[in-house]
């Protein structure tokens, strides 16, 4: 790297093309695969985490679901304009990184890594349930929770690292097959159906629990709906075509989730054995399957399959945390060494290795606690960090509007900034249910002294050791450079650092009365 240049409260490097070449990513993704991508991230809430909101009554949780979709759609819209417009791994940081500068970058990059690394320990806690249970059906046996959460971690740790190529494939298979088993589901249980007795009556006659006060501390329950579909940016430097595809697979992919999370909360919860005792299940859709097929072998053997949509979201978010470290370690917000990529795989393996054993050990302190709600703990924590993320990139999409209205925008946003404006207040609502719910506050106050921790190492350290990353360089020259698909990795163009032997470039004088 070239001698260190000062640009206001950042320090800058200007990487040499090996240090990009040992950080390479491979091309590969179409629309289906990204649709895949967007829908298996999230196919897990319909199987595990969104019952706990039933707690709060039926009708708490579906009225937090309807607010909670007019977020998602609002907060999609924003990023199917912002991904093909700023098209780098970066995401939701890159977006932040042009609308805000370095330090709304990095919050907002830190927020994601928190999301990312906590859900697929939210999700490892729900297939370990699902395992034991099965387990002890078909054979007799059972393991430790953390001995499953180990299992699955290296597995899927283990596929994302083969390549980019087998990750998708992979994908899309689970993605069909998880949506399969749902689909069968919902045809079975259609005619046990009974809301008001199953849903209703098992709650004493009430639609709601607490009133309005259930509403918002049902909202972030049903965000485990939705929650990670916002991640397709993240696959913008492996999709073949960035600006086409990334915003119809988001698009495409919301729609879908709209359709089997609401099949999810009314069928599970409208039939036996209720929406109590579905409430306090660990495998809320395995219990709805016996329902529907009957205890035993046959149903065990559904409820192995349906481990197929944990499956699809543990691995899709691996990929996600993956890319997230990758792009802002890239960057140098990170440490370096973190975004070194395999020789001949191209994959993040560092990245990967580093998320899986701090969301193992996150999942692992709660239950050595003693905390009967380990999942429920950590889906809080992981939702901290996303409605945090949301925040920060409905405010970016706004911000980007107005600073920036020359950039290439292939898709526009229907709703608009009014759209992202909405989407961004329910999401600052959610953080606030967040906080305020006592059940759950210690883990979030983890996360919170972890996101906080982060923040002052940028202030200290972090913000000294920048790189011209594409995600740097477009936000700098308000983007007219930085696009990966057209000019590559390894030159920059921003004044005063474009070759490593030229002095920088003075800027011009203001103009002075005579010459305005």
């Amino acid at each position: 790297m070239t001698e260190r240049r000062r640009l206001g409260p950042v320090t800058y490097r200007e990487a040499d093309q090996d240090y990009f070449d040992k950080r390479r990513l491979r091309r590969h993704a179409g629309v289906w695969s990204l649709w895949a991508l967007g829908v298996a991230a999230v196919i897990s809430g319909d199987f595990f985490g969104w019952n706990f909101g039933l707690a709060y009554g039926f009708g708490g949780l579906l009225v937090a679901t309807l607010v909670i979709t007019v977020m998602y759609y609002g907060l999609c819209f924003s990023i199917a304009e912002m991904s093909p417009a700023l098209p780098h791994t970066g995401g939701a940081y890159s977006f932040a990184r042009s609308a805000m500068g370095p330090w709304g970058g990095f919050a907002t990059g830190v927020a994601e890594t928190i999301e990312y690394v906590v859900t697929p320990a939210v999700v490892v806690v729900g297939i370990g349930g699902y395992m034991n249970a099965i387990s002890d059906d078909l054979f007799g046996f059972t393991l430790s929770q953390p001995v499953w959460w180990l299992i699955f971690y290296a597995i899927f740790v283990g596929l994302n690292f083969v390549g980019v190529v087998a990750s998708f494939r992979f994908t899309v298979l689970i993605c069909f097959l998880s949506l399969a088993i749902l689909a069968v589901f919902f045809i079975g249980a259609i005619p046990k159906f009974d809301l008001n007795r199953w849903a209703i009556d098992t709650n004493g006659g009430h639609w709601f629990i607490d009133g309005v006060s259930g509403v918002f501390y049902a909202l972030p329950f049903a965000i485990w709906f939705y929650l990670a579909i916002e991640e397709l940016p993240l696959a913008a430097e492996e999709s073949a075509d960035p600006k086409r595809d990334i915003p119809r697979g988001t698009v495409w992919g919301l729609n879908t989730l709209v359709v089997t999370g609401f099949l999810v909360l009314f069928l599970n919860s409208g039939i036996h054995p209720g929406a109590k005792a579905i409430g306090e299940s660990s495998e809320p859709l395995l219990d709805g399957l016996k329902t529907v097929f009957g205890s035993g072998t046959s149903a065990s053997l559904l409820g192995l399959v349906a481990v197929a949509g944990l499956v699809a979201s543990f691995h899709t978010i691996i990929f996600a945390y993956g890319r997230n470290i990758f792009s802002l370690s890239r960057a140098g917000y990170y440490p370096h060494p973190l975004s070194v990529t395999h020789g001949t795989r191209q994959t993040p393996h560092v990245a990967l290795i580093l998320g899986a054993v701090l969301g193992w050990i996150a999942a692992y302190v709660i239950y050595k606690n003693g905390t009967s709600k380990v999942g429920a703990s950590l889906l809080y924590m992981a939702v901290f960090g996303a409605v945090i993320s949301y925040f920060m990139q409905c405010t970016s999409f706004i911000m980007l509007r107005r600073r920036l209205p020359q950039i290439a925008r292939p898709y526009r946003s229907p709703v608009g900034v009014g759209g992202a404006a909405v989407a961004g207040v329910i999401a600052l609502c959610s953080l606030g249910a967040i906080l305020y719910n006592d059940d759950y506050r210690p883990g979030v106050y983890g996360v919170a002294i972890v996101y906080l921790v982060a923040l002052l190492y940028f202030a200290l350290a972090g913000r000294h050791r920048l790189v011209l990353s594409p995600e740097e360089e477009f936000a700098m020259t308000a983007g007219e450079h930085g696009h990966p698909e057209a000019e590559g990795y390894g030159r920059t163009s921003v004044g005063g650092l474009a070759e490593p032997d030229e002095a920088p470039v003075a800027p011009e004088p203001p103009p002075t009365p005579e010459t305005a």
